[in-house]
């Protein structure tokens, strides 16, 4: 019988250049998967599940200090990336006919908030829950109006929740006093063999999308929804990434790989399990027998396939299921709005869950 209780384990993480300190909360469940957050960021820096033999190894890519985080400036690792995250082309959006100017981070376009985005900010830990069935932190981040060329004041909430069966949900809130934009999303980088040595192209990827969008050069979306049947992008079945990434296609050439958001079926079932979330991804690493289901309520799915790592990581070592709108969907009248009123309040959640097959 299994007598391990759920757990958060607080230390110090590292110190920012000015002196402030930096917390590290170990979320962990009766199971001992663990799950360690900073409020830096909010970055998810490890993700310790079993393998079928029951050994527990981080399942995510990250770096080995604080120092790492702060100075990163291109993967992104386990962060909340926003207030917009992707792609918002030339930086540049309208709202209710007033121009706003984002920093052309990754020119010409604006990327994951710009160059001071949430994943160079301290968030607050404003409550951590240790209960029967489930832990959760709870940080949030005031983001005031311009920074970053964004309108309105916004308060941001992040909830990360580890539960009995081995679900890691990610609840986002927010609310804003003025018209802006907001698209949130969790950049974890996957790994489920628990060998960062290892690339990722031997594992099995499905994807329930029939669509998704072309972009043009620097990886703005061009407005077409394209149909997967017959291209590289299908992934209706379970399919290993390795299989058709070097295939003879346009749109792998632009992303040296996958780097695109796939559309979610409208077919898709809202009414499952996992907080009624649907079921819009898995993944699998035979040898590790190590399963991983993704569920969310947003409306699309960017998969990228880690073509541009280097440095501590090799290409491909990684990969990113980042839940969230389409990229520079303030640019793009056919695509879903992910303009905040004041009078609305921003939710939404994705829910990454763990398991083992033989």
């Amino acid at each position: 019988m299994n007598t391990n209780r759920p757990t958060i384990e607080k230390s110090i993480y590292g110190q920012m250049p000015n002196g402030e300190k930096i917390e590290s909360h170990i979320l962990k469940n009766k199971n001992n998967v663990a799950v360690e957050i900073i409020n830096y960021g909010a970055i998810i820096t490890q993700i310790n599940v079993p393998n079928k033999e029951g050994l527990l190894e981080n399942v995510v890519l990250g770096h080995d200090s604080l120092e790492g985080y702060v100075e990163d400036n291109g993967p992104y690792f386990g962060v909340v990336a926003g207030r917009c995250c992707n792609r918002i082309a030339n930086g540049s959006f309208y709202i209710d006919e007033e121009h706003y100017q984002l920093p052309k981070n990754e020119f010409p376009n604006s990327l994951h908030g710009g160059e001071n985005g949430f994943d160079k900010q301290i968030w607050e830990v404003v409550s951590t829950i240790v209960g029967a069935n489930a832990v959760s932190i709870t940080l949030s981040y005031y983001s005031e109006d311009g920074e970053e060329g964004y309108p309105g004041n916004l308060e941001t909430f992040v909830t990360y929740e580890l539960t009995a069966d081995n679900a890691l949900a990610v609840y986002y809130e927010a609310f804003t006093d003025k018209k802006t934009i907001i698209n949130l999303t969790q950049h974890a980088y996957f790994n489920l063999s628990g060998n960062t040595e290892e690339d990722t192209l031997n594992h099995e990827l499905r994807i329930y999308s029939d669509r998704y969008l072309p972009v043009n050069e620097t990886l703005i979306p061009i407005g077409e929804i394209a149909d997967v049947e017959n291209t590289p992008f299908d992934f209706r079945a379970f399919k290993k990434i390795g299989k058709d990434i070097d295939q003879e296609n346009e749109q792998l050439k632009i992303g040296q790989g996958y780097d695109h958001c796939w559309v979610i079926n409208e077919s898709v079932d809202f009414t499952t399990d996992e907080a009624a979330c649907p079921l819009v991804s898995e993944v699998y690493h035979e040898k590790s027998g190590r399963f991983m289901e993704v569920y969310t309520d947003q409306p699309g799915i960017q998969f990228y396939s880690g073509n541009y790592l280097n440095g501590s990581y090799g290409k491909y070592a990684g990969l990113c299921l980042e839940t969230q709108h389409f990229p520079d969907s303030p640019n793009q009248a056919a695509f879903p709005e992910i303009v905040l009123a004041p009078e609305d309040t921003y939710a939404t959640r994705t829910i990454f869950k763990f398991s083992v097959k033989d």
